[in-house]
């Protein structure tokens, strides 16, 4: 098996806390893991990696709604939030977003050409007025706030209008965060810091993810030389009283 898989679903399955496994090619696995980390609490957790998937549920009462219901759909089709909507009572969803890693040999490193990257701490006070800048939708999305490595910048007129780093997570790895100011975008500064940033977790040992729903930042990630190799997706369902098939959507991100 590709080593980039094996490592990506040993991070997902210590995230499930509970002992599981992602099953053969084409399975579900579906466990019961009130603590899961694939989701927010009290909702389904769902990951797809490499044509089978794993699936975190908060009760066996859920998790005999959701064996059900996902019986009816292939593998690849449970983090697809059109269809899952058929087959359960959904309330909110969160995602998909497409999971991808790299190894040192398929990295393409940016070069920074006419742009100085800095390096700044996590706790910088510049980051967080880049998050304001951004605006919450895509500050929330980045999720600078949430790393532990320090921060590669890059400034325009003396203002930080790009940042990345990564948040350290179970299993040696190194969940990248970027984030780039409106006006800035569409200039490859999103590579520049994010190279610098994966160059880094790389000399350390750890395994970038890439986590993604922007079509945007995807192809940064290609740029790179990631690859994509899942999904992962999180479901709030509607009490139990409501009947499998119908959807209210009263959250979507």
């Amino acid at each position: 098996m590709d080593p980039l898989l094996v490592g990506a679903r040993e991070l997902w399955q210590g995230l499930a806390r509970v002992p599981v496994s992602f099953a053969a090619a084409g399975g579900v696995t579906v466990v019961v893991s009130p603590e899961s980390g694939l989701c927010p609490v009290g909702w389904v957790g769902v990951v797809a990696l490499g044509g089978s998937a794993l699936v975190t549920v908060p009760s066996e009462s859920v998790a005999v709604t959701v064996r059900d219901a996902l019986a009816r759909l292939p593998a690849e089709a449970v983090v697809d939030d059109a269809l899952v909507r058929e087959v359960l009572p959904v309330t909110g969803i969160l995602g998909p977003a497409a999971l991808s890693y790299v190894s040192p040999e398929v990295f393409r490193p940016v070069e920074a050409g006419a742009w100085t990257v800095e390096r700044l701490p996590a706790s910088h006070p510049e980051l967080r007025s880049l998050e304001e800048a951004a605006g919450h939708e895509d500050a929330a999305e980045a999720a600078l706030s949430e790393i532990t490595s320090p921060a590669w910048v890059v400034r325009e007129r003396g203002q930080v209008v790009a940042a990345a780093g990564y948040r350290v997570w179970p299993g040696r790895t190194a969940h990248v965060c970027v984030l780039t100011a409106p006006e800035a975008r569409g200039r490859g500064l999103a590579r520049v810091t994010g190279s610098a940033t994966v160059a880094h977790a790389l000399a350390a040992g750890l395994l970038p993810q890439w986590r993604a729903r922007p079509q945007a930042s995807r192809r940064v990630a290609a740029a790179l030389g990631f690859a994509e190799l899942g999904c992962q997706l999180s479901i709030e369902l509607a009490p139990a009283s409501d009947s499998p098939g119908t959807s209210a959507t009263a959250r979507t991100a």
